[in-house]
């Protein structure tokens, strides 16, 4: 629609109500974040990278998963429905996507670090974690300094790479764009180990038993739900969710049907 179009330049008032529509739901450039909006109306956008089970991968055309059945629950509190876009990593940690508005919320396995913290605003921690190793079954690969001359797959962007970056002295590290090249790359012998997050890599073990996880490394990570700088009012609305959810047995009952063991009190 064209306002240089020689059609009469009085508006309808159906067509007035048709443009307010098109705007009503989306941020301005000056939202303080003081106000709850969402990027589209009856949903709540959530960005992650996929796969990366069992927080979030494809199954039956489907997304499911740990984070996801999460914030389900953020949706189902605000009376909308979730909407998931599957992007890339970089995009997510840099903040790129949540400062264009892509999504609401980025919900991705995702450690809270310094530096992640300076691009976009975390809630709560929601789950703890470590770094680990996984190996073809039989190996003897139980140390980065076991690995001295041999590759260590490492999924880009993540901590498990910042982590062998400081740690793995004369090892050659391979990088991955993904959780499911890195586990492939391990399995048909590409790389001799891989490092990841504990949770990930002792699922993917549990459905593939010719591999194992060999080490775990204690760095005493936690993962938290990324929303644009400066938006206080999803972030909080998260932690309200988050504090219900573990007060009434919702995040005990999600925890269990994605992990075999229960959460840690």
């Amino acid at each position: 629609m064209s306002v240089r179009s020689a059609l009469p330049v009085m508006l309808t008032a159906a067509t007035v109500v048709a443009l307010a529509g098109c705007t009503s739901t989306k941020p301005s450039a000056s939202d303080d974040g003081s106000k709850l909006q969402l990027v589209k109306s009856g949903k709540i956008t959530t960005c992650t990278h996929l796969p990366y089970e069992p927080f979030q991968v494809r199954k039956n055309n489907s997304i499911v998963g740990f984070d996801v059945d999460l914030v389900d629950l953020v949706a189902k509190d605000l009376k909308v429905t979730q909407d998931i876009i599957d992007t890339p990593f970089e995009g997510i940690q840099s903040g790129e996507d949540l400062n264009t508005r892509k999504c609401d919320l980025a919900a991705a396995g995702m450690t809270i670090t310094p530096v992640r913290s300076k691009n976009l605003d975390f809630t709560d921690p929601y789950f703890d974690a470590t770094q680990a190793l996984v190996t073809k079954k039989g190996t003897s690969y139980t140390t980065l300094a076991a690995l001295k001359g041999k590759k260590l797959g490492v999924q880009q962007g993540t901590t498990g790479e910042t982590y062998a970056q400081k740690n793995a002295k004369g090892v050659t590290a391979v990088q991955f764009e993904d959780l499911g090249l890195l586990l492939t790359a391990v399995k048909t012998g590409q790389v001799d180990a891989a490092i990841n997050d504990n949770g990930v890599l002792f699922e993917y073990v549990r459905k593939n038993p010719d591999t194992e996880v060999t080490a775990e490394f204690n760095t005493g990570e936690k993962y938290g739900i990324g929303v644009r700088t400066g938006n206080d009012a999803l972030r909080l609305e998260i932690n309200k969710v988050l504090k219900k959810a573990k007060a009434d047995g919702s995040y005990d009952r999600i925890y269990k049907k994605w992990f075999p063991a229960a959460p840690k009190k």
